[in-house]
């Protein structure tokens, strides 16, 4: 993402994940103020680690002051195996997050997502959630609700979905926000891929964060 991101690999349970990890400015974060793990949109459909909506996700929770790592789900780029429709994805994700709090044992975390990884975060989120050391926030980007079976996520979730996304429809992500009465930021004329509107994403990212 940038001449300090740094590629490594972890064991999967099915073969090796190939990893992305990239440091907060250290003249303006001389700590870290977190850990964020981002997930990506499905692998069969083309969703990788470097997908520009992931990279925004990214370069959000940097500005944050967030250690911020990324991942290749199974089957895709140099990680080996192959799509597990979410279970061993988040197995995988649970699996990087248990290498990165050897790293960073102590400091708040985060979880982003964009499409299919929403699905996998949420998910991920619960299992915290019932070990009882939740994330302290989810973004959650293109929310995959209708798509996959989505669980309830906490209240101080951001979620940001484009207002004509034709893969996931918004009136989905309202159905599955309401009960949680949860808020939904629509980014108007925003397509599924924020096209031409990404900026949005990081800066809707940092002004909620806050709030």
């Amino acid at each position: 993402m940038n001449a300090q991101t740094l590629s490594f690999f972890i064991a999967g349970a099915v073969g090796q994940l190939e990893c992305a990890l990239d440091l907060p400015d250290a003249a303006t974060f001389p700590e870290p103020r977190g850990l964020a793990l981002v997930a990506h949109p499905h692998p069969l459909f083309g969703g990788t680690m470097d997908n520009k909506v992931v990279h925004t996700l990214a370069r959000g929770f940097l500005a944050l002051g967030y250690v911020t790592v990324r991942m290749n789900f199974r089957g895709v780029g140099k990680s080996e195996g192959a799509h597990d429709e979410g279970r061993g994805e988040t197995d995988d994700m649970a699996l990087l997050l248990a290498h990165m709090r050897r790293q960073y044992p102590d400091v708040p975390l985060a979880l982003g997502g964009f499409s299919f990884g929403t699905f996998v975060q949420s998910q991920l989120q619960q299992r915290l959630i019932d070990a009882g050391t939740p994330a302290e926030r989810l973004v959650l980007i293109g929310t995959a609700a209708g798509k996959w079976p989505m669980p309830a996520v906490p209240a101080n979730s951001i979620l940001i979905h484009g207002e004509l996304d034709e893969t996931i429809p918004l009136t989905a992500v309202f159905e599955w926000a309401r009960p949680q009465d949860i808020p939904v930021i629509v980014i108007p004329g925003a397509d599924h891929f924020f096209h031409r509107r990404l900026q949005h994403i990081k800066n809707l990212m940092v002004e909620m964060w806050h709030r």
